[in-house]
C-alpha cells in the first residue's frame, strides 16, 4: 500500500459512521494503486485484481472541466439493477434531470476532480429511486491519467435493502 496516498485520507459526509467493508475494501484497492506521491490513474485499475464481490457496484464517470460535467463510461451490473437502466455512455445530468435543479449535487464530485481527494457518503440514494435500495454508501475516487489531473472519477456504491417493514 502506498503510505503516502493512506496519510491523505478522504473527505467523509459522515464521520463516527463506521465504514461498510466493502467500500474500505476498495479504499484499500485504491491506495494500492496510487503511484508515489501520485495519483492513480485508469490504466492502473485492473478489474482481474480487485476483489470480484466489488466489481458490480463500480461506475466510472469521465471528468469534463469546462462546463464541469460527467459522463457514464462504464456501469457495474448492481448500478444498472438499481437505475432499471443502463446509463452508460449519457451525460449524468441527462441520465438524472433532476440533478441540474440540484448545483450542490455536484460540488461533491467537483472537489473529488479538484482536489484529487476521494469523499465517502452513507444515506439515502440522490440519482435514483428503487423500491429496494434507497440506501446507500458510496465512496468517489479519483483517477487521473497524467497523476496529477482527475479526468475519470471511480464510485463504489453500496447499496442497503429496505427490510419490507420499512419499505415506504
Amino acid at each position: 500500500m502506498n503510505p503516502a496516498r493512506r496519510e491523505l485520507g478522504f473527505e467523509d459526509m459522515n464521520p463516527g459512521v463506521p465504514l461498510d467493508p466493502d467500500i474500505a475494501a476498495i479504499y484499500d484497492f485504491w491506495c494500492e494503486l496510487a503511484p508515489d506521491r501520485l495519483l492513480p490513474g485508469r490504466q492502473h485499475v485492473d478489474p482481474a485484481k480487485m476483489p470480484a464481490r466489488l466489481l458490480p457496484s463500480i461506475w466510472l464517470l469521465d471528468v469534463q472541466r469546462e462546463p464541469f460535467r460527467l459522463r457514464y463510461r462504464l456501469v457495474g451490473t448492481a448500478i444498472v439493477e438499481a437505475m432499471r437502466a443502463d446509463p452508460t455512455g449519457k451525460w449524468l445530468d441527462e441520465a438524472h434531470p433532476h440533478v441540474r435543479q440540484r448545483p450542490e449535487f455536484f460540488e461533491r464530485y467537483a472537489r473529488v476532480a479538484l482536489l484529487g481527494v476521494p469523499s465517502r457518503r452513507r444515506g439515502i440514494a440522490q440519482l435514483w429511486i428503487h423500491a429496494d435500495y434507497r440506501e446507500i454508501e458510496n465512496l468517489i475516487l479519483p483517477l487521473a491519467s497524467d497523476g496529477t489531473h482527475v479526468d475519470i472519477v471511480m464510485v463504489s456504491t453500496k447499496l442497503f435493502r429496505y427490510a419490507p417493514e420499512r419499505r415506504a
